[in-house]
């Protein structure tokens, strides 16, 4: 069955499009032979190619990706300016696909994805199609942090974490994007090393095209292995998502002034007992009381106490991090 071109949708009539996979590369020299063996096992039967963006890093990933294997052509571009919306944009400038598909080091493509997604992308007409995020945690701390990432009190309610019902949305994991639709926005703007994704999605929206859920479309995602690179990670999305919320102030909702109004509480609450005032605690407390109970849920997929009890630790990371880079980070942008 073939479907008829048209903005925001890809022309499937003369057979399958050309698809390029781009990947951003910095600092992932131990993960990308992973993301590349997954692409390789791609099932779609139409041309694919995959270009990789190449940032200055200190891991060795200039050499990883020079030996790197993958069973479609690979084209190695560079990235001078580091970010991943600077790759991203560099990558896609390279490709020939009528489709792009936006991949990350750190994900690990199910082998029907392409296939899925590019008929999603002919059956909807959307401008991006994306699934769902699932975080895996391969031992020790990254389990746990796979684990607090998985609930909704530590990920929130985002439908590319928790998502079960297909359909329009706001913003997707990753992303399968008709060429045209994101040439006509202009791609990811540079200026932003988180959140960009969210931005460009509001941008097609706001050009009335669709982004489309499939949570059919899951893919493992490998989370931070220590605190020190969790407490960054959220903290710059806490600081990026304010700088993208003063660029598009519609697009705020109110869940995200969750993390900022904890930090304050929390801050008020510190004020209030250091004068002698006992009502202080009671944010605390309750906070505790509620990371406590949370990671007692995970006890499926975290058995052990010591586990569970990390976990708690890590929703508080998560939190604080990100409510503090919202209220104090990055205050000039970029």
């Amino acid at each position: 069955m073939t479907a008829a071109g048209g903005a925001g949708q890809p022309n499937v009539t003369a057979g399958k499009p050309r698809a390029t996979v781009v990947i951003p590369a910095r600092n992932c020299a131990q993960v990308i032979q992973g993301c590349l063996d997954a692409v390789s096992a791609q099932t779609y039967t139409g041309p694919l190619e995959v270009v990789i963006a190449v940032a200055p890093s200190t891991d060795g990933t200039e050499g990883a990706v020079a030996g790197a294997r993958c069973s479609w052509p690979i084209e190695i571009v560079g990235n001078p300016a580091g970010t991943a919306s600077s790759g991203l944009n560099a990558a896609i400038g390279a490709s020939r696909g009528e489709i792009i598909v936006r991949v990350d080091a750190q994900s690990r493509l199910p082998d029907d994805y392409v296939e899925r997604a590019i008929a999603t992308l002919a059956r909807t007409g959307a401008a991006n199609v994306g699934g769902v995020q699932r975080p895996v945690g391969q031992h020790g701390l990254s389990r746990v942090i796979a684990a607090a990432m998985s609930s909704g009190f530590g990920g929130g309610p985002a439908q590319f974490r928790h998502g079960r019902h297909e359909g329009p949305v706001d913003t997707v994991y990753l992303g399968v994007f008709d060429a045209e639709a994101l040439a006509a926005v202009g791609g990811f703007v540079e200026s932003l090393e988180r959140n960009q994704d969210y931005e460009l999605n509001w941008r097609l929206r706001e050009q009335g095209r669709i982004v489309w859920l499939d949570p059919g479309l899951v893919v493992d995602y490998l989370p931070r292995s220590s605190w020190g690179g969790l407490a960054r990670q959220y903290y710059d999305y806490g600081a990026w998502k304010r700088i993208v919320i003063s660029r598009h102030p519609r697009s705020m909702q109110p869940r995200q002034l969750a993390a900022p109004a904890l930090v304050c509480g929390l801050v008020l609450s510190a004020i209030e007992l250091a004068r002698g005032r006992l009502r202080g605690g009671l944010v605390p407390a309750a906070y505790l009381g509620a990371c406590a109970l949370a990671a007692a849920r995970l006890r499926r997929g975290l058995p052990g106490m010591a586990d569970r009890l990390r976990a708690a630790a890590a929703f508080a990371v998560m939190h604080l991090s990100w409510g503090v880079g919202f209220l104090a980070g990055r205050r000039g942008g970029r």
